[in-house]
Parts: C-alpha cells; sequence; structure tokens
C-alpha cells in the first residue's frame, strides 16, 4: 500500500531557546513527526540565502523531509523565534519579521504537488503577510484535504482571517482556548461540546479536534463527538507537543482509522513529544 503524503505550507524558522538554537515552526513541526510517523511529507517553505537557512534545509534533508518546495530569498533572512519557557515548560514566543517564510511564491510545481498529496496542512502565521497568504489561498483551491492548524500568535490573527480558514478547511485543529475565542466570535455558548458542534456546522467541517493539554483531547465529526484523556507524563517542554498530536492522528485518519483511535494514537505521541526538548524530538519505542 503507497504511504499516504501530506504537505505542510507556512514558516520554518529556528526558535532560539535559553539552552540553544532548535529548528521549528509549527508546520515544519508536523512534517517532521509525519515522516517519522511514516508519512510522506513535503514543505512549501522560504528560507533567506544565510547560514540559517542552509542549516535548516540540512536538517530537514537529513530527516527525510522533502525540500525542493522550499524557496530561497535573497533579501530577507531566515525565520527566528525567541522563545521564553515558564515554569511550567509553557513557552511564549517574539517572531521576528520580516523573514523570508513570509515571501512564499506560487508555481506550477507547488501546485502539481499540492493536487497530488492527500492532505495540505497550514495554519494562521503564515497569512500575516500578504504575498504568502495569496499563495496559501491559490493552493487551497486545489488540495484533496485541507488541514486547519489554527496556531494562534498575537498579533497575526484578526476574525476575518480566521472565518475566511475555517471556510477553507475540511479538518481543524485548535487547542480549548482557541476553541472559547473563535467560537466566541459569533455566539456564547457555555461548554466546549456545544462550542464544537456551533463551529463544525458554521464552517461544515468533517472534523473538529480540540487539544486539552494534560487533559487530552476530543474530535467531532460525522460519526459524532469522541473524547481521549491525556496520559501522565513528565515535561520538559510544551514546545511542538500539538504539532507531533497532529501528524499522529493524520497518521491515523488516512489509513482509514476511526476518530477515537485517531485521537488515542495522537495523545501518546503529543505526550511522549513534550517529554522532550524542543519542536523536533525524534519520538522511538513507538508502535504505529
Amino acid at each position: 500500500m503507497t504511504q499516504p503524503s501530506i504537505i505542510c505550507f507556512g514558516e520554518v524558522l529556528w526558535d532560539l531557546l535559553p539552552t540553544g538554537k532548535i529548528a521549528g515552526g509549527a508546520p515544519m513541526n508536523v512534517a517532521f513527526h509525519a515522516n517519522q510517523l511514516g508519512l510522506r511529507s513535503q514543505m512549501i517553505s522560504r528560507v533567506g540565502d544565510d547560514a540559517h537557512g542552509r542549516e535548516l534545509l540540512d536538517f530537514l534533508a537529513k530527516k527525510g523531509v522533502s525540500t525542493h518546495l522550499v524557496q530561497t530569498d535573497h533579501t530577507f533572512p531566515t525565520g527566528t523565534v525567541n522563545v521564553v519557557l515558564d515554569e511550567k515548560g509553557s513557552p511564549s514566543y517574539d517572531i521576528t519579521q520580516p523573514a523570508a517564510w513570509d515571501f512564499i511564491h506560487p508555481d506550477n510545481v507547488m501546485t502539481d504537488t499540492v493536487k497530488e498529496a492527500d492532505a495540505l496542512v497550514f495554519g494562521s502565521l503564515a497569512c500575516r503577510n500578504e504575498r504568502t497568504k495569496r499563495t496559501l489561498f491559490e493552493l487551497l483551491d486545489v488540495a484533496q484535504i485541507r488541514v486547519l492548524d489554527v496556531n494562534l500568535r498575537e498579533p497575526f490573527y484578526s476574525k476575518d482571517l480566521l472565518e475566511a480558514l475555517l471556510s477553507n478547511a475540511d479538518i481543524v485543529k485548535m487547542n480549548d482556548e482557541e476553541l472559547t475565542l473563535l467560537s466566541g466570535y459569533w455566539v456564547e455558548l457555555p461548554n466546549p461540546p456545544s462550542q464544537m458542534d456551533f463551529l463544525r456546522k458554521k464552517f461544515s467541517l468533517e472534523a473538529l479536534i480540540v487539544t486539552r493539554g494534560s487533559q487530552g483531547a476530543a474530535c467531532l465529526d460525522e460519526s459524532g463527538f469522541c473524547e481521549q484523556p491525556g496520559f501522565p507524563v513528565v515535561v520538559k517542554d510544551t514546545i511542538g507537543s500539538g504539532d507531533a498530536f497532529l501528524a499522529a492522528f493524520l497518521r491515523k485518519l488516512l489509513v482509514g482509522e476511526n476518530a477515537a483511535e485517531c485521537l488515542r494514537f495522537a495523545c501518546v505521541v503529543g505526550a511522549l513529544a513534550a517529554t522532550k526538548s524542543g519542536g523536533t524530538p525524534t519520538i522511538g519505542e513507538l508502535e504505529n
């Protein structure tokens, strides 16, 4: 059986932590984890013509993530993020701009590759610049399954942007705080299941997934509502745990597993990622 394939669109960058730099960016983290979980993954992005950019390309190549759709920018630098961790290992971010990934340009090869892939994964941050935003929406027109990882980063989102992204998605992943914020744009509802039901119906989503940190996750799709408790772990940091979760969810979904099994596997992988440092740890000792 042919391995399912995904393409991740958006930021590639270096997370600059107190302990040093680690390759990151939510879409790149998803591509990285998808590859190590057995999917064929590619990255659409743009790096600077600089040492940081060459290091990122080398990192992805060594990890088996195709970079033939990662462009090189001769004006703007490779993206970086200054990351500060609180006492619980939760990160806050200072995302530099402009960066090369703000200027992703479309081309025919990119479009044809997205048409052939099983799913296109994208987030809200990539839309902070109009150039990359226009490219994304062109690709959404041709993608087979459109997977939105909401991933809000202030001040780079608005109600209008999120409404446009949700309207162009088939599957959406968000965390519990994002669920409250997004549903609250249109209506006040008393609990997460009702908020999820509202958003799924309003945007005609195939599935809506909500992560809850240590409390696990929930999913609402055509088969109904299901939940998965979290798996207790000793947290190193939570950078990229949601990205590992999404890659694992898609790993199961694209081979036909039901939502409950997708959630279980995703929560296992997300928890394992939290026991390690940075957004791209190697996760071993795992049965797919």
